[in-house]
């Protein structure tokens, strides 16, 4: 077993495809790990905006989160209706494409695109964050945790979907358990207190006094804040594909489920906050702990119940950039199959995975954490705007697409998506207003500038179909032997071979070695010996040596040059060049020789024309 055997697994055949897809209990913790673990931040996000206001902000966390809840239900009936509409993945980019237009398409994939990377550098940097906070002696090796867990859940989503079910499914139910223990218990001493708890461990006063007063734009910019645990709740319908049969019912059942415990955790965290008197610290502050930390310890102390609690937030936190890595490859392989982005992305790997997105998602993730050090809260206020902005054109869409299917129920529908669309739109304007000065504005030209990639890719495979394609028959008038050239250093079993071969292609051939200055004539003089007189003997021409002077000591230029000489001089025939080659059985050989002939082909097809051709004889080292 090799060591990629190992790492990724052993090659799965397309056949069991049947054998990767996965059901409710596997799809959670695949595509719902971002929007679940959103609970753990989304409320702090918008509870610190609160803290101007003092002990009166609290009261205000439960309005704001019913809001949050209100326009996550609409959500939810939403993309359930987009999962049936569009069984084979009705991701934002498919719905709007195919409904709005190309360019409402491009703006949805792209800004899902940026999303998916946010998720993953900022979702690994928050719960390494956490950790380092916990144990402050890991403060200096913060960037390297970060690039050993993405590289843990890159490792794992190449080893297939039904792996990666399997291996998040753990860490994924321990944390939803032991949050809605929380909850369940703070409710019932709540509600046997009458509204007024003891806590367990008292969480640390709200400021009495306020410094600043509730108005509409603070209010807005707390929803904008609290909205970034709406995240996430697009993954099903992006990956409707891999649920097993019945397909769609699987893929609104594991919707369900997800949206379903999201709303209970949300609503409870934010009634416990108000229940306890729980503020939201500085993080930027001495003494600063995360609301799930002072709720779970007002409502159970800090035994082993609270360490296995805030230790499961620590772990989703970090693990919930799988969902992006579940997301993005399959809606790279969607914008690529309508040539937007390279083919390579809709070619599945050994492991039936998309694994080029996943690679190329690791790497733009790795990048992020290796620029902010690893610290990107900065990033964190960016999420909403790329997932409003693929929510409303996603709904948008399914608007249209109602009105063209028309049918059963469909004014029904149609309703239910204009609601969504209408509802998510006013949320993105929001968001974006609140939340242009503190960097918005970036996201904006990434996307702008996404979207002017994939449309020059588009053009540049428009381009390549013109010059290529053709429906004219074979051309046989200008036929004939090529002239072929073959560079040969000194003579030896990978000349020969290379020579030999040329003798089956053309009578018109042209040995070609260059000379240095410091080396022998050892090749001319030897050449009639090993060349011209066996072919006189057997009746053939032998071929011409001709030698190239090289006063600077250069292989391939000369040879390059050359080359082209000769594709000027005769521009009715075609050029053949040969390059013998050394092929080294094991990959820690090739240091040890020189990569001319790689080289040489490198700048030949830079170079050279339709009318140069290169063939490759290689000599294998069998020892």
């Amino acid at each position: 077993m090799s060591v990629l055997d190992i790492l990724l697994g052993k090659p799965l055949a397309t056949s069991d495809e049947r054998a990767e897809q996965i059901g409710t209990s596997a799809g959670i913790p695949i595509f719902g790990l971002d929007a679940l673990s959103s609970a753990a931040y989304g409320p702090e996000a918008a509870l610190t905006l609160l803290i101007p206001l003092g002990a009166l902000g609290i009261a205000y966390i439960v309005p704001v989160s019913a809001s949050i809840i209100v326009l996550l239900t609409i959500v939810y009936f939403s993309y359930r209706q987009t999962i049936a509409a569009y069984p084979g993945g009705g991701g934002s980019y498919t719905v709007a494409s195919e409904n709005l237009g190309t360019f409402p398409g491009l703006l949805a994939a792209a800004a899902l695109m940026i999303d998916y990377i946010l998720v993953v550098a900022v979702g690994i940097s928050a719960g390494v964050g956490a950790l380092v906070s916990a144990v402050p002696s890991l403060q200096p090796h913060t960037v390297s945790i970060c690039l050993g867990i993405l590289l843990v859940i890159t490792i794992v989503n190449l080893r297939g979907l039904r792996e990666a079910g399997i291996f998040f499914m753990l860490p994924t139910y321990l944390f939803v358990g032991t949050l809605l223990a929380a909850i369940l218990i703070g409710t019932f001493k709540t509600v046997l207190a009458g509204g007024h708890p003891m806590p367990v461990v008292a969480p640390p006063p709200a400021p009495s006094a306020a410094v600043a007063v509730a108005s509409l734009w603070m209010l807005l910019q707390v929803f904008s804040n609290g909205c970034t645990a709406m995240t996430g709740v697009e993954a099903v319908s992006n990956g409707v594909r891999a649920f097993r049969d019945p397909t769609v019912r699987n893929a609104q059942r594991t919707l369900t489920v997800i949206i379903g415990l999201l709303i209970v955790m949300l609503a409870g965290i934010a009634f416990l906050i108000r229940a306890y008197g729980i503020a939201a610290t500085d993080p930027g502050r001495p003494g600063y702990q995360s609301v799930l930390s002072m709720l779970v310890a007002a409502v159970a102390g800090r035994g082993w119940f609270y360490y296995v609690t805030i230790g499961s937030v620590l772990v989703i936190l970090s693990l919930s950039a799988n969902t992006a890595f579940a997301d993005f490859p399959r809606l790279c392989r969607a914008v690529a199959q309508n040539n937007f982005l390279p083919h390579s992305f809709g070619f599945r790997g050994r492991r039936l995975v998309y694994s080029e997105g996943i690679v190329v998602l690791a790497v733009l993730a790795a990048i992020l954490l290796i620029l902010f050090g690893g610290v990107t809260d900065r990033l964190i206020p960016l999420f909403a705007i790329g997932a409003f902005l693929a929510f409303t054109l996603s709904q948008a869409g399914m608007v249209a697409h109602w009105r063209r299917v028309r049918g059963e129920g469909a004014t029904h529908s149609m309703i239910v998506n204009g609601l969504g669309a209408v509802a998510t739109g006013i949320t993105l304007v929001v968001v974006l207003v609140a939340k242009f000065t503190s960097g918005a504005w970036v996201s904006a030209l990434l996307i702008a500038a996404l979207v002017s990639s994939m449309l020059w890719v588009r053009g540049h495979y428009r381009a390549v179909a013109a010059e290529t394609s053709s429906s004219a028959p074979l051309q046989i008038g200008t036929l004939g032997p090529p002239i072929v050239i073959v560079p040969i250093q000194d003579w030896g079993k990978i000349s020969q071979r290379a020579l030999q071969f040329a003798l089956t292609l053309s009578p018109d051939i042209r040995a070609v070695h260059v000379a240095t200055e410091d080396e022998t004539n050892a090749l001319r003089e030897e050449w009639d010996r090993v060349v011209g007189a066996p072919l006189q003997q057997a009746g053939r021409t032998p071929p011409e040596l001709i030698t190239l002077p090289s006063p600077y000591r250069l292989i391939l230029k000369p040879i390059l040059d050359y080359v082209l000489q000769i594709e000027k001089d005769h521009p009715d025939r075609q050029i053949a060049v040969i390059v013998p080659e050394l092929v080294e059985k094991h990959w820690y050989h090739y240091p040890l020789h020189n990569q001319r002939a790689e080289l040489l082909k490198a700048f030949l097809l830079l170079h050279g024309s339709q009318r140069i051709v290169l063939i490759n004889v290689p000599w294998y080292i069998e020892a």
